[in-house]
């Protein structure tokens, strides 16, 4: 019998006499990105070029493909997996309070779900965003003179 084709790099968790389970990367990326969102604080998940690509997502419907993964790397083996997150943040969220959170959100959805053991997560904050701020990063101000 033949491998199944996986898009990107899969984990093997077991074989039985039922038959094998095998769970893709972008499976744990997409389950850490998710519970990710859920915590209050977080305003999207990326930074940096990853915003720059959603935002052009937004502009030109269709033109580039919806990502699940966007701010999310991981790296899994047979029985771990450690996970890199970027963030934005709401101005005013408490940031370390923050990266607790979503730790332990992530960890706990990832080892649920997969059975994996989650070795690390790794949060980098790429920015706070302010209700007031706009998509290309300017606040709105008054002029100060006229």
């Amino acid at each position: 019998m033949t491998e199944p084709a996986l898009a990107g790099s899969a984990t093997n968790l077991g074989d039985t006499s039922l038959g094998r389970t095998v769970i893709a990367d972008t499976v744990v990326a997409k389950i850490a990105r998710i519970a990710t969102r859920e915590i209050s604080g977080v305003r999207d998940v990326g930074g940096g070029a990853a915003r720059v690509v959603g935002r052009l997502r937004d502009t030109i419907p269709g033109a580039f493909p919806t990502s699940t993964t966007q701010g999310v790397s991981v790296e899994v083996g047979e029985k771990q997996a450690a996970i890199d997150i970027g963030v934005i943040a709401y101005y005013g969220t408490a940031l370390r309070e923050l990266a607790a959170a979503i730790r332990r959100n992530v960890i706990a959805a990832v080892e649920r779900m997969t059975g994996l053991e989650v070795t690390e997560v790794n949060i980098t904050v790429h920015d706070v965003y302010f209700e007031d701020e706009d998509e290309t990063g300017d606040t709105t101000t008054t002029p100060r003179v006229l």
